[in-house]
């Protein structure tokens, strides 16, 4: 999309109706948000959600070098940061212990598993000598932990020595000193047994997660001199065209060349119907043909696709941590070096006390073993990440955990009115003559505004665009522009004043566009807009859940509160500019004590969306400033998906609280126990693995929500 053409939308949408901004924002905005994360989504919520180190002032751009928690530049992983949240892990794959793959890992299992219970026959064996037995349990031992204590060590001279290497090293180590050969091994044994499995867990769950979203084709049919060949997607260029045979899934955007046919969209849209396109239909990327061969020529890369993006923004999602992580990762930091001081203590007062150092050894040793807080640190982030996929499934785009926990607690949602509650499938309905609608066809001839594409639908003939020129756009007003040498002025009743033109009150119901010649009325159009269907219902839905529901629009009185009375809404605020909405916007968010969520068109209004504690963009899908300004993008346009996310977010940190109360309570009962001397090292290696796989399996409910 051109600067040119942004310009001409953004103050389009300012001429006529609630949809108004000023372009110098949004071509702000467009030149700076290219890396996923851009201007809003690096720095305006900050304040309500974030820790920036260095920006803590009002941002008007997006130059920060600050490193958030955010900045997809970090992403999170341990390997490059160390070690920050205490457990070893680096929450990619799920262990920090830089074990061997699957393949490499399973021989090793298996062969310390038979000197295991060979070490165990022996034992039993008094003609066998200790010293044989012991080399056959040090042996076993080498063979199952060699990874882990050269990872212990590799922590200890970074400075990250609290981790689960060193944890599991300590005690299985200390285990072999104190002559608890048995332990020491089954301590290593089954935790590498459970590292396994957990990685399992978390790799099937991420794939389970990712194949929501699944829409990415293999390669491309290109047509090259009469010939089919199979190419990467990365390789079309724009202009290129594309065949689509039946079954087979679009991989870039385009518009039908040849051919017709009816596309699957319900991956992007949830709409089960099918919809017939034809040659010249816009046709977008992870639709499937379902019918005739089509020829599609690509009208974006595929890295600029509809689908590329969405999974772009699928995996990102990942890298903006909400609240609850950020509380564990801090909660790991500390609580592991803690956790080992009092084992230490465990082990040494009573020993100094009772003089039975060996039994106090072995009960602080076990301390160790479940004191691990792997449980928390790997499924917490998961359960995230299943909602997250969750909402993905429902057609609703989610771009952090940040987002998905705020949507739980939201206080106040705050609505634009056209093509959010109204389908913004304009209509005109009335004119004053045919040259008024003749004249305004041809001002608004460059504009591609819903309202200006249905008055040249009205008007249906060709237009001769010679006779155009001088041709600009009035934010907040209307169009300016000469036909035939004429100055033509079509807009609000605004942008009449403005130029001193006296025009009569219309009392129709919808927008009313004023045409004026040469700085004389010359007549008006009525356009009107429909509700959408699920609208009053999402209103008293959010009513029911005691979330308050507000209505800005930039329509004049009647207009909107028809509208709003239509859908019970109590708080509307009308005819107002881009910078009045935003002002209004923060009113409301300084008398909330929740946080406030704006609902618009993604396009029109970036600024709102942009201030909004989260932005909601209706009708994302192929529009690039809906992915870029908003948090949350509505595929399909309907509003009732909004409680669909309220839903999957509440059932999210339901499961995320059942497994932090899950796993602490059993860590704490167990390393209680061990204290008492109730508990051996083979219920510390449940309290640990086990605990750490029944979180992960919890987490993964998030995934279904009915």
């Amino acid at each position: 999309m051109s600067s040119e053409l942004n310009k001409k939308n953004w103050a389009h949408d300012d001429c006529h109706d609630d949809n108004c901004h000023c372009h110098d924002e949004h071509t702000e905005h467009n030149h700076h948000c290219h890396s996923g994360h851009g201007k809003h989504n690096h720095h305006h919520h900050d304040k309500h959600t974030e820790h920036n180190h260095h920006c803590h002032t009002e941002h008007t751009d997006n130059d920060c070098d600050c490193h958030d928690d955010d900045c997809s530049c970090h992403a999170h992983k341990h390997s490059s940061h160390g070690d920050g949240c205490g457990c070893g892990h680096d929450h990619g794959c799920g262990c920090g212990c830089e074990h061997d793959d699957d393949e490499n890992l399973m021989p090793r299992l298996i062969l310390g598993a038979v000197l295991f219970i060979a070490g165990m026959v022996l034992k039993n064996i008094d003609a066998v000598p200790y010293y044989i037995n012991m080399l056959v349990f040090i042996a076993s031992y080498a063979v199952l932990g060699y990874d882990v204590v050269f990872n212990a060590i590799k922590g200890i001279l970074k400075g990250h020595m609290f981790n689960e290497n060193f944890l599991m090293s300590i005690a299985s180590i200390g285990a072999f000193l104190i002559g608890e050969q048995p332990e020491a091994v089954a301590v290593m044994l089954f935790y590498q047994v459970g590292e396994m499995l957990q990685d399992k867990a978390v790799d099937n769950s991420k794939k389970s997660i990712r194949s929501l979203m699944d829409l990415r084709p293999d390669y491309v049919s290109i047509e090259d001199e009469g010939k089919i060949k199979e190419v990467n997607p990365n390789d079309v260029k724009i202009g290129d065209i594309f065949v689509v045979k039946q079954g087979q899934r679009l991989a870039l955007d385009g518009i039908v060349t040849d051919g017709k046919t009816y596309l699957d969209t319900s991956a992007l849209t949830g709409e089960s119907v099918p919809y017939h396109v034809g040659i010249g239909d816009e046709v977008l990327s992870g639709s499937i043909n379902t019918g005739a061969t089509i020829h599609v020529k690509a009208t974006k890369e595929f890295s600029q696709s509809t689908v590329s993006k969405i999974l772009d923004m699928v995996e990102h999602a990942q890298e903006k941590k909400s609240q609850s992580e950020k509380f564990i990762t801090t909660f790991a930091h500390y609580y592991t070096p803690i956790v080992c001081a009092l084992a230490l203590l465990v082990m040494l007062i009573p020993s100094i006390v009772t003089g039975d150092v060996k039994t106090w050894l072995m009960r602080g040793l076990t301390f160790l073993v479940v004191s691990c807080p792997c449980a928390l640190v790997i499924s917490i982030p998961l359960g995230f990440f299943a909602g997250l996929g969750c909402a993905s499934k429902n057609q609703v785009l989610i771009k952090g955990g940040n987002y998905l926990e705020m949507l739980s607690k939201l206080d106040t949602v705050v609505f634009d009115k056209t093509g959010t509650l109204t389908k913004g499938d304009f209509e005109v309905i009335k004119s004053s003559s045919d040259e008024a609608l003749k004249t305004a066809a041809y001002a608004e001839f460059y504009s591609d505004h819903p309202i200006a594409k249905s008055i040249k639908s009205a008007f249906s003939e060709n237009i001769d665009q010679s006779k155009i020129s001088e041709y600009s756009e009035l934010a907040g007003m209307g169009i300016q522009a000469k036909i035939n040498g004429d100055l033509i002025l079509a807009g609000n009743k605004r942008l009449m004043d403005t130029n001193n033109i006296s025009v009569p009150q219309i009392d129709d119901y919808g927008t009313i566009i004023y045409v004026a010649r040469d700085n004389k009325y010359l007549g008006y159009i009525v356009i009107s807009d429909e509700v959408k269907e699920s609208s009053k219902e999402t209103v008293m839905a959010l009513n029911r859940l005691g979330i308050k529901t507000v209505m800005l629009t930039g329509d004049k009185e009647k207009t909107a509160l028809g509208v709003a009375k239509e859908l019970n809404i109590k708080d509307v605020a009308y005819e107002l500019l881009p910078q009045d909405k935003v002002a209004y916007l923060e009113k409301i968010i300084n008398r909330t004590n929740g946080y406030t969520a704006f609902v618009g068109d993604g396009i029109n209004d970036a600024p709102v969306l942009m201030r909004a504690d989260i932005g909601i963009a209706m009708g994302g899908i192929g529009t690039d400033s809906a992915i870029d300004a908003s948090d949350v993008v509505l595929m399909d346009d309907k509003p009732i998906r909004i409680l669909k996310a309220i839903k999957i977010s509440k059932h999210t940190l339901s499961i995320i609280r059942q497994n932090i109360i899950f796993a602490l309570s059993i860590k704490v009962i167990i390393m209680i126990l061990s204290t008492l001397g109730f508990a051996n090292m083979w219920l510390a290696i449940f309290g640990d693995v086990g605990v750490a796989l029944i979180a992960i399996l919890n987490s993964m409910r998030a995934l279904n929500v009915k």
